[in-house]
């Protein structure tokens, strides 16, 4: 998370709103009371000089009636300008006394007598009306002027005016005093508010810069950590509930995280592969089971698509993916090995809510369609192989039951024909029947102390007697016995069914050689042959039920096409192994190597 920076932090900005507010109340408060003060003050001055004019006025009334009467005695003016002198004031600069004809008949300035008054508030005085105003001089003071007609009153006439004029200046600098006292004030105000808002401000944001690194820290999975809890107000209630949620955020994270595990464990031992994705169909999770079914690291699966992972994006959509209400058969074999798999889908919904995404569970059904494959196969088999000795039966039935049979020389042979169908029949259902018991479990074999080089050395003798002249045997046997625990009949059944098919391949003065060997832990059997051979394509296949490499000739000398199948069983029931080994146009060998301590205890 990026760090705040100094001037965007609530430290900052609770101390500068702080400040203004400070600052603002500060100026509303001096704003006004620098104008009441301001307007008090005038009001007071001109109030003063206003009382002064009055009682000047009423005071030389009398005077200036006298001066008026008698204009040649010197005592009413003396008198007049007693009184003007007892009238000045200190901030009076100028108090005239005018006639009637604009003539200053006294002043508290004596070279001001006898000069003519040309000020129109005067004038206006003269006519009965009283003025007061403040103006600005010419030296750029402002003065109050207050300018009074004297009345006789008994009569009413104007015996002249009082003109007076204060300076105001003191006041308006009084106020200026009172303006810069309380700037400074303000000032002074403010440094202090600031230091107490920084304190004030720490209070409040240094739980919450706590509060900022928990939150850090719980981002990073650590809910250890614990928020100080400076004291029991709002703010120390919040940093209580942080703590007691990080106490719940680790109790939930470890049961989230316990579930997890045991999902990732689930995951990972499933022998099912399983794919996630989010509800655009792109994947989210893949475990190690699907990883090796799709030979995909979840690496390069994470993010794709997911018809694209499955390969079936050309035939579905994720919609139609979502909507399948069955599985998916994907086929993933190749020429060498086979491999099938079922792909199952289930979404991610809440009820009534929208599709989140895609389950999907992949199953490997190889085996289950190759024996699926095998018991069509099978059955396919069965029926041909018995459908063809019935048919060749039923044919020759009906020749003798069309009258064949008064036929002397043609009946003998139908019916030898018939009964060697029925042979071959029989044999089949015996060799059907035997595997059958051997896929059930059912055939107990029957283990012997025998000596396998004798038993293999009878088996060979009786196969010579009635072997082809024109066929040799070649043989390589252990020249001592090889005392082992088998069971001798499924053994020289093992042996006939390798030989007989030998002896059915290999061309007139072929050799058949018989190999028998003792090695460290097992004995090794071989038989080879001088026949056709086996592709190499084919060689895996040769233990397969009715498998034959060349089918037409296998019928034509009667073979079944589960001799080696059988022979694979019983090796196997052994704990033994079976393969062939060919080279096409040259021959081929079938190997067998028996464990030399196979114990009963294995049968049971």
């Amino acid at each position: 998370m990026k760090k705040v920076g100094f001037f965007k932090s609530i430290h900052f900005k609770f101390v500068v709103v702080y400040i203004l507010l400070i600052i603002i109340a500060m100026q509303v408060i001096g704003v006004l009371f620098m104008e009441r003060q301001e307007d008090k003050l005038k009001e007071n001055f001109t109030k003063n000089v206003d009382e002064n004019a009055s009682m000047i006025e009423a005071t030389l009334e009398e005077e200036l009636e006298r001066l008026m009467t008698e204009p040649e005695k010197e005592e009413p003016k003396q008198k007049l300008a007693s009184l003007i002198s007892d009238f000045s004031i200190k901030d009076m600069d100028r108090l005239w006394v005018v006639n009637t004809d604009l003539q200053i008949i006294g002043a508290n300035d004596e070279e001001q007598i006898g000069k003519k008054a040309s000020h129109p508030e005067i004038s206006q005085a003269l006519l009965g009306s009283s003025t007061n105003d403040i103006y600005q001089n010419d030296d750029g003071d402002r003065i109050y002027v207050v300018t009074q007609p004297i009345i006789n009153e008994p009569n009413g006439e104007i015996l002249g005016a009082i003109y007076i004029q204060a300076s105001i200046e003191e006041i308006y600098e009084l106020s200026q005093t009172l303006n810069e006292i309380l700037a400074n004030a303000t000032i002074i105000a403010l440094a202090i508010t600031a230091v107490l808002g920084i304190i004030l401000a720490r209070t409040i944001t240094r739980p919450l810069a706590d509060m900022q690194k928990q939150a850090k820290v719980m981002a990073r999975g650590d809910f250890t950590r614990k928020v100080r809890v400076y004291d029991q107000d709002e703010i120390g209630q919040l940093a209580a509930s942080f703590n007691d949620l990080t106490q719940k955020l680790q109790e939930a994270n470890e049961i989230t995280e316990s579930e997890r595990t045991k999902l990732r464990s689930v995951l990972s031992y499933m022998t099912d592969g399983v794919m996630a994705t989010d509800r655009d169909g792109y994947i989210i999770l893949m475990n190690d089971r699907a990883e090796e079914m799709l030979s995909l690291s979840r690496h390069e699966a994470m993010g794709r698509f997911l018809p694209e992972i499955l390969g079936v994006e050309e035939d579905f959509s994720i919609e139609q993916l979502e909507e399948s209400p069955s599985s998916l058969i994907l086929d993933y074999s190749s020429k060498e090995v086979p491999f099938i798999i079922r792909a199952s889908f289930s979404v991610i919904q809440k009820d009534d809510g929208p599709v989140n995404g895609i389950i999907t569970v992949l199953h490997d059904v190889t085996e289950q369609e190759q024996i699926e494959k095998e018991r069509r196969e099978f059955v396919s088999n069965v029926s041909h192989e018995l459908r063809t000795p019935l048919t060749t039966m039923r044919s020759y039935l009906e020749a003798l039951a069309e009258g064949a049979w008064q036929d002397k020389n043609l009946a003998p042979k139908f019916l030898n024909v018939t009964q060697t169908e029925t042979e071959r029949m029989i044999r089949l259902v015996t060799d059907l029947l035997q595997l059958s018991k051997m896929d059930n479990k059912d055939n107990q074999l029957n283990f012997q102390k025998v000596n396998l080089t004798e038993l293999m050395q009878q088996v060979i003798d009786r196969f010579e007697m009635s072997k082809s002249e024109k066929i040799t045997f070649e043989k390589h046997l252990y020249d001592k016995p090889l005392p082992v625990r088998v069971d001798p009949d499924k053994i020289i059944q093992v042996l006939d069914n390798i030989i007989s098919n030998a002896l059915k391949y290999s061309p007139d003065g072929g050799k058949v050689i018989f190999r028998l060997q003792k090695e460290a832990t097992k004995i090794h059997i071989s038989i080879r042959d001088e026949g056709v051979g086996i592709p190499k394509q084919n060689l895996t296949k040769v233990f397969d039920r009715f498998y034959r490499v060349d089918k037409a000739r296998s019928r034509e000398i009667g073979g079944t096409g589960l001799g080696l199948a059988i022979a694979s069983e019983v090796v196997k029931a052994h704990k033994g192994e079976i393969w062939a080994e060919s080279e096409y146009g040259k021959g081929t060998t079938i190997h067998v190597t028996l464990p030399t301590h196979y114990t009963r205890e294995a049968k049971e």
